[in-house]
């Protein structure tokens, strides 16, 4: 097996683990925690929101250590840190503890979730980790798919606590092997950090691209965090509220259910898509159409009712899917591997705390306009995709096809 395939397996992998045992653990044990500690089900919540924040706060500090060390020794951290907060969190006994444990899980999201995952295998290969980074997200799409129904069957069996203990073991019986054998990077080959309080990205000439212009880095860092704050903002409110938008075409809760269960599928079926079409459709134009995909699922369901919910679900789906391959392929692709795990950090920051504001805001929207609030994610999906046409081609990939 080819070094660059097996640690995009053993990446896709960790990945799988930190994002079942983490960001879709809410979505199962949000409501026996808060029953147990007696603390009030929103609470609950905004802890886990919380998680997002310190996520989004400690991800530029994790990308840079990246850039320094290389991504094994972080991951490792973070499967520790993973183990730590889960423990914590089958201990906690009220709101206080739950919050503490649930900051401490927010510091292994962000060193251990994908802005890591992309960062370890650019300071591994640099550019051509692009077709691994879609390798990464094709294991992990499968995270709620496998994730929930095993969280369920421990829930079941040993009651949220032995799951959240369940996970814990996971992440040092498994986490800890796939990441150790992750492949130690040269020191020459290693992602450099951007300089010392330098925070603008400084581009870099890289496998035959064009650096670009320095005058044009903070435009193209502002439209870049732009876009991936709307994608993520889009993403996390569906993700918490999409069986209640269904529900208000007139489904059944059932068929709601059913139908918004198919995210998951959608989302690996895009970045297949994508995959397959990656020498037709560079990296710039599949996010364009990734970006009005949302927008044109949404159309239909407002204008022809539930009988376009499935089209709506996958769509979005789609549409997620192919975004978060960008998120990872269009910083390498406008300021190649220097500082790439910093500026990841950077990028994702505002994206982590829109993340963290989503559940609430949209359902404020869904209280005050139905379905409606749907007017307002297309609108932010179409402000998304002109400012990816706002940032022109990429150095790389200057006189290709665009939306």
């Amino acid at each position: 097996m080819q070094p660059l395939t097996r640690d995009v397996l053993l990446l896709g992998s960790g990945q799988l683990l930190s994002y079942a045992s983490s960001y879709y653990l809410p979505a199962l044990l949000a409501a026996p925690m808060a029953s147990a500690t007696a603390t009030p089900l929103p609470w609950v919540l905004a802890a886990f929101s919380l998680a997002l924040v310190v996520s989004a706060l400690i991800g530029p500090m994790a990308g840079r250590c990246i850039d320094r060390h290389g991504g094994r020794l972080v991951l490792l951290l973070s499967n520790l840190l993973f183990a730590a907060g889960l423990l914590a969190l089958a201990c906690a006994q009220g709101p206080v503890s739950l919050l503490a444990a649930w900051v401490l899980l927010g510091l292994a999201m962000g060193a251990g979730l994908y802005e890591a995952a992309f960062s370890a295998l650019v300071g591994l290969y640099g550019q051509k980790a692009r077709g691994g980074i879609t390798g990464i997200t094709l294991l992990g799409g499968f995270a709620s798919t496998l994730g929930w129904p095993l969280t369920a069957w421990m829930e079941a069996h040993w009651g949220w606590r032995g799951a959240c203990l369940g996970w814990a073991a996971l992440h040092l019986l498994v986490g800890l092997p796939l990441h150790a054998w992750l492949s130690r990077p040269k020191r020459a080959a290693r992602s450099q950090p951007l300089p010392h309080g330098t925070h603008a990205p400084l581009p870099m000439s890289e496998s035959r691209a064009v650096a670009a212009p320095p005058e044009h880095a903070w435009r193209t860092t502002l439209l870049l965090s732009l876009v991936f704050a709307i994608a993520w903002f889009g993403s996390t409110s569906l993700g918490t509220h999409l069986p209640q938008v269904l529900q208000l075409t007139g489904l059944t809760l059932t068929q709601a259910i059913a139908i918004a269960s198919l995210v998951g599928p959608a989302q690996v079926a895009g970045r297949l898509i994508d995959f397959g079409l990656r020498r037709r459709f560079p990296a710039l134009l599949s996010a364009k159409l990734a970006t009005l995909a949302h927008p044109v699922g949404a159309a239909l369901l407002l204008l022809l009712g539930a009988p376009a919910a499935l089209a709506f679900t996958l769509l979005h789906g789609a549409g997620i899917g192919v975004l978060t391959i960008a998120k990872g392929t269009l910083p390498l692709l406008y300021f190649g591997a220097h500082g790439y795990g910093e500026r990841q950090g950077l990028l994702m920051l505002p994206a982590r705390i829109g993340q963290a504001l989503a559940p609430v805001v949209f359902s404020l929207l869904l209280q005050h306009l139905g379905v409606a609030a749907l007017l307002v994610t297309s609108g932010l999906g179409l402000l998304a995709w002109l400012a990816l046409r706002a940032l022109g081609e990429p150095p790389a990939r200057l006189g290709t096809p665009s939306a």
